[in-house]
């Protein structure tokens, strides 16, 4: 019997090897050398390593570093809120749900109409924590009712085509979400009403000055968090989601309706999502159309540093890359003499994502996927 012998170009692949070598190499030796300035600069402005990577550079005081860091975790839970949806659905479907991040911009869209309605009756000031919590169920409910239809429309008769075809219906999802918003509100910024004085005040934590709306933004993803966990890893909703990721097929065989658990996964993920278009809301108190856009995208990108199907990782992962967008122009860039560091965290975001690819491309904590998937 003949026996066909394949070629493989071993030569080109030992490029390729040496290539992302390389890459990763400078990589690491551009982040070495940033830190060393920056720690150069701290300890004395003036020292010959310092002045000959940049002369300008003031270097940052532990408060201002605080602060940043503080600010990136902030931001990094509201992405990693966002991310546990992307995870979610990857995991028991197989897909990435581009449109995710509209269903964020929605929760948050909803938050700025009721909170505002709140505030012109008085409520928002006299009675904010209460109004905090009905904006935030509200919220929950359209965006647990977007992520619902958006599946039962979109995708449910497309679970068994290529992946390529749902993928390319999420883009499409979210195109027709974003124009929806502008034709209901327009195109312009809606702003949330003014948070009470008393939670904008800055509050003293282990040596950390944190605002009082960062320092609620922190709390709210915790207890969602920890709630989710708790549905995933301690009830039969949570068994019968991990036996659907798992096979599908076999999940069924042992009576699990296999419909109603992806349409609760759906759910569970646009909830997360509604809870942090409401933390967004609050913190930057603006959202437009294009709010989910950037935010989904870094979600995204926050689920695969953490590891794709990975809960906790996905959280993990958007608490790294806010700290890392956060701090990283001041402390890298600014001392390597790169100019215009604040319009470059989105710039250091993705390019957290690529490192991490390079260096370990299942992610921090590991992928989480179906046997298929792994196949």
């Amino acid at each position: 019997m003949a026996t066909n012998n394949v070629y493989k170009p071993t030569s080109r692949v030992l490029w390729v090897d040496r290539f992302l070598a390389l890459i990763r190499i400078t990589f690491i030796g551009i982040v070495s050398v940033g830190v060393i300035a920056f720690i150069a600069q701290q300890i004395n402005p003036q020292n010959p390593f310092a002045s000959w990577i940049n002369p300008d550079a003031t270097g940052l005081t532990a408060d201002q570093l605080k602060g940043l860091l503080v600010t990136g975790i902030a931001q990094g839970a509201m992405y990693g809120l966002i991310a546990l949806g992307y995870s979610m659905v990857y995991g028991v479907l197989g897909f990435i749900n581009f449109a995710h991040g509209e269903v964020f911009m929605a929760g948050a869209m909803s938050g700025m109409i009721i909170s505002n309605k709140l505030s012109e009756s008085g409520l928002w000031q006299d009675a904010f924590l209460f109004s905090l919590a009905f904006v935030i169920a509200t919220s929950i409910v359209v965006s647990t009712a977007t992520a619902i239809i958006m599946e039962r429309v979109a995708y449910r008769r497309l679970r068994d085509a290529p992946r390529l075809i749902p993928l390319i219906t999420s883009i499409g999802v979210s195109f027709f979400i974003q124009n929806t918003s502008v034709v209901l509100f327009g195109p312009g910024a809606k702003a949330y009403p003014s948070i009470p004085e008393w939670l904008t005040r800055k509050r003293s934590f282990l040596t950390f000055e944190i605002e009082g709306t960062k320092l609620l933004v922190l709390v709210v993803a915790a207890v969602s968090m920890t709630g989710l966990w708790y549905l995933v890893e301690r009830t039969r909703t949570g068994k019968a989601m991990r036996a659907v990721a798992e096979d599908k097929e076999i999940a069924a065989l042992m009576g699990i309706n296999v419909n109603r658990i992806i349409v609760t996964t759906f759910a569970v993920g646009g909830a997360m999502a509604g809870v942090a278009g409401i933390l967004w809301g609050i913190l930057f108190r603006s959202v437009t159309h294009m709010t989910g856009f950037l935010p989904g995208i870094k979600a995204f990108s926050a689920a695969v540093v953490g590891g794709i199907g990975n809960l906790g990782g996905a959280m993990a992962g958007g608490l790294s890359l806010g700290a890392a967008e956060a701090t990283a122009p001041l402390v890298v860039l600014e001392p390597l003499g790169v100019n215009g560091v604040s319009q470059l965290r989105d710039a250091v975001a993705f390019a957290v994502l690529i490192f991490v690819l390079l260096v370990k491309p299942n992610g921090l904590f590991g992928e989480r996927l179906s046997e298929e998937d792994r196949a």
